[in-house]
């Protein structure tokens, strides 16, 4: 059995892309990796912020709906998305940076057994700095031009997390399907880890009943787990459909090939490729992110796509 290497990325609705841009590559200092469309349906645009080279297990993606409404939270969502900082040295830097930009924070606490900063972004999407003890994607790279010093520089993204109400159906697909070791219990809270001792493979299960969450502005659309190719992707879409759930069947993004799956408290997962990777469409690892790119089959519809979307103000 092949194992799961960790998150690839996370995928998340803006209704506003120049202020979500403002977030993440200003405040946040994250490199936009990739500016492109959503290839489902082109009228939306779809950011990509990561690393220097936006790398699997760095990856924070929204789509831009304008008209999108508010989200109004409940059960059966993915409800935080943690993002590893070097150090706890590295959490007061961030208390002060987040105090400066009149971000919502926390107090430092502790989130998943790990000394933390909980926040939000302008929408409302919830987030947490976690201290990732020298535990990072291997191949994550310092983004030298980022306003945040490279000491203190996001690394990742760390736990993930996820209320249902069937706490044990996602469970037994984490650890009876994909292999994940559940490494903490308690009464409404179980951790998991894609690979034993590492943070950047966490999944944190809570437990809640009520309404399931109304999506909007600031919730999270999925999660992708990260497979190294072509074969192991082919894999799990056969353990997928052998378990029961429906697979929307290999689909190939461009920048990576993945699948698509529902469990059984309705959460999205990804299953997603290493490679190719964002330089696949010819795009200078130096120029990364600063203009529009699509992939080959919407290039003849360039001038379409282009008239269909709102310029991304930097400020």
């Amino acid at each position: 059995m092949y194992q799961i290497p960790g998150h690839h990325h996370i995928s998340m609705i803006t209704k506003n892309a120049s202020e979500n841009n403002h977030f993440y590559k200003r405040i946040l200092g994250l490199r936009r990796a990739k500016v492109t469309v959503n290839q489902d349906d082109p009228s939306m645009y779809h950011l990509f912020y990561g690393d220097r080279t936006g790398s699997p297990g760095t990856e924070l993606s929204f789509f831009e709906i304008p008209m999108v409404g508010n989200t109004y939270h409940g059960t059966n969502a993915i409800t935080r998305i943690g993002l590893l900082v070097p150090s706890e040295e590295s959490l007061h830097y961030w208390e002060k940076r987040l105090d400066e930009y009149d971000v919502a924070h926390s107090a430092i606490t502790t989130y998943a057994n790990r000394p933390a900063l909980k926040f939000e972004d302008e929408e409302g999407l919830r987030l947490v700095l976690v201290v990732a003890n020298g535990e990072k994607v291997a191949h994550w790279e310092t983004w030298e031009k980022s306003e945040v010093p490279a000491e203190h520089q996001i690394q990742g993204m760390g736990p993930v997390e996820i209320t249902v109400k069937r706490l044990e159906k996602l469970a037994n697909t984490l650890t009876d399907m994909f292999g994940y070791k559940e490494v903490s219990r308690s009464e409404r809270e179980a951790i998991f880890q894609s690979v034993q001792g590492e943070v950047f493979g966490e999944i944190v299960v809570k437990y809640m009943d009520g309404p399931s969450e109304k999506p909007g502005r600031g919730s999270v659309h999925h999660l992708a787990i990260r497979v190294k190719n072509d074969e192991e992707l082919q894999f799990w879409d056969e353990q997928v459909k052998q378990r029961g759930f429906h697979s929307s069947g290999i689909v190939d993004r461009f920048y990576f090939k993945s699948l698509y799956f529902r469990e059984s408290n309705g959460i999205l997962f990804e299953i997603a490729t290493d490679g190719p990777g964002f330089t696949a469409d010819g795009d200078n690892i130096e120029t990364l992110g600063e203009k529009l790119v699509l992939p080959p089959f919407l290039e003849d519809r360039r001038d379409e796509i282009e008239q269909n979307l709102r310029p991304i103000e930097e400020y």
